[in-house]
């Protein structure tokens, strides 16, 4: 197992003011690793909003904070394909926009330590099972940036059927969109319910309790949809699930 020295958390500005309690569980889960994990309180936004309506320039700042606050740590961790996807490929093309060599430097030095959680744990931890305990039926929706910005393939499966008592069933349709998008949801308002109807509707068929994901926009959009069918279907972030253990220590 390859151990970091010293892990931050990056949670996010959307998990950090409407979901907390899923990086808390990230705390939670590395600290039960073996991870020494610190919170550095001068994170802010990745900078994404701007940088994937055409306002790199705005852009700028979130990146230059973000290079700053996080250079000290040999690893960087957020529960968020979107976020870490943003920071590995579009802070490079932000650094070269504010033409800052020394922004560049830091940027191309810190990109690579960036992790979204399921990669850090199977690629740097070297584990699949965490300890983990959810006995619940449960079907995954691997978000658009993971999946297809990121690759990170089937880690979050793995660590899924590693958790005990988990009875995991496969979704249909998994590698489509849910139709969230960011800003395409706003801009896009009648196309992105739609799409996001086609993917509660295949969570349902399912049967499954829970559907989870590793980043909570989208599971905001499509449990919106799956609320408002009074579906009863939970939505759970995989971080949540696997600082889940039951009780046990």
């Amino acid at each position: 197992m390859m151990m970091s020295r010293r892990v931050a958390l990056f949670a996010t500005c959307f998990n950090d003011v409407m979901w907390p309690e899923t990086p808390k569980a990230v705390v939670r889960l590395l600290r039960r690793l073996g991870c020494d994990v610190d919170f550095p309180t001068g994170q802010t936004c990745c900078g994404q909003m701007f940088t994937n309506t055409g306002y790199a320039e705005e852009a700028i700042p979130a990146v230059r904070n973000f290079a700053a606050t996080f250079a000290g740590y040999d690893a960087v961790v957020a529960p968020s394909g979107s976020c870490v996807g943003s920071v590995r490929h579009q802070h490079h093309s932000v650094a070269a926009r504010a033409g800052d060599a020394r922004l560049q430097a830091a940027v191309a030095a810190l990109s690579p330590r960036v992790y979204e959680l399921s990669e850090f744990l199977v690629d740097v931890l070297g584990v699949t099972d965490v300890g983990a305990y959810f006995p619940h039926r449960v079907t995954y929706h691997p978000t658009c940036h993971s999946l297809r910005m990121l690759r990170v393939g089937d880690r979050p499966l793995r660590l899924l059927r590693a958790v005990r008592g988990i009875d995991l069933v496969e979704l249909p349709g998994a590698d489509q969109c849910c139709g969230f998008g960011g800003t395409f949801a706003m801009k896009n308002a009648d196309t992105s319910v739609a799409m996001g109807t086609d993917k509660a509707r295949a969570a349902r068929d399912t049967g499954a309790e829970v559907l989870v994901a590793g980043d909570n926009s989208c599971l905001a959009h499509i449990g919106g949809v799956l609320s408002r069918q009074r579906s009863g279907m939970r939505t759970m972030h995989l971080a949540e699930i696997l600082a889940n253990t039951g009780g046990a220590t």
